[in-house]
């Protein structure tokens, strides 16, 4: 079964999923080992790779990962020179809440050729960065500036979906002081049919629960993780437990 049939088959069964998101510029050699292993017990539903700047350290890390754990591996990158082959499946992002064409159609053209060629599972993920409470490297490296309105973010999640984006992304940034909002989490599920993810400033199950709660199909944590790496496994299972 593909990773997005997987992920539309736990939409139906009303089933939440984890996904625990690893950075290889900051998360390499033993450091990456050891975390993996933390992984294995806990058991996500998904790891997903991205935020670093190099190509190289993005294929070194998706080796190692998946000599170590049966767990599926999905790119999540910022840009095409991140692309590499061995990965399990990728978001292929486009960033509809800026305005910059490089992240909305330029990187993805630099891309797609070699893309489509490796075989890679692509999902277009319409990418929706929002205010998280602080500037966040995604509104850095794109040059566009997250959204606050809940009217707005909604339209933009439905344009997303008409466009035909397969998955919506409702990012508030690496290490948010603040994450995605119940009510928007909420207002996007009533008007969009495709699954929802939901990743950043997620430090709790509390707030795990909140989001799931509020509709959210897949969780992604992984700036906490870099600090608290023992809590892998009390958010899994309280996600499994739902």
């Amino acid at each position: 079964m593909s990773i997005y049939n997987q992920i539309l088959k736990a939409k139906t069964e009303h089933r939440p999923l984890f996904a625990v998101l690893i950075d290889p510029e900051k998360c390499f050699g033993q450091k990456l080992v050891d975390f993996v292993k933390i992984i294995n017990a806990a058991l996500p539903d998904f790891i997903f790779v991205g935020g670093s700047q190099m190509q190289s350290s993005v294929q070194q890390a998706i080796t190692t990962i998946k000599e170590l754990t049966k767990v599926p591996v999905v790119l999540f990158l910022g840009n095409s020179i991140q692309f590499c082959d061995n990965a399990d499946a990728m978001l292929f992002l486009t960033l509809i809440s800026g305005r910059n064409p490089d992240f909305l159609i330029g990187q993805q053209v630099k891309s797609a050729r070699k893309i489509k060629q490796s075989g890679v599972e692509t999902i277009s993920t319409g990418y929706i960065l929002i205010d998280g409470g602080k500037k966040s490297a995604v509104q850095s490296v794109s040059a566009t500036e997250p959204l606050s309105e809940i009217d707005k973010i909604v339209d933009t999640a439905i344009a997303g979906e008409m466009l035909g984006c397969k998955i919506i992304y409702l990012e508030a940034g690496s290490g948010a002081q603040n994450p995605v909002s119940e009510q928007i989490i909420k207002e996007v599920r009533k008007n969009v049919s495709v699954p929802l993810i939901v990743g950043g400033g997620l430090r709790s199950v509390e707030m795990l629960q909140n989001a799931i709660d509020a509709g959210a199909d897949i969780l992604v944590v992984g700036n906490f993780f870099e600090i608290f790496p023992e809590k892998v496994t009390e958010f899994a299972e309280k996600i499994k437990t739902k």
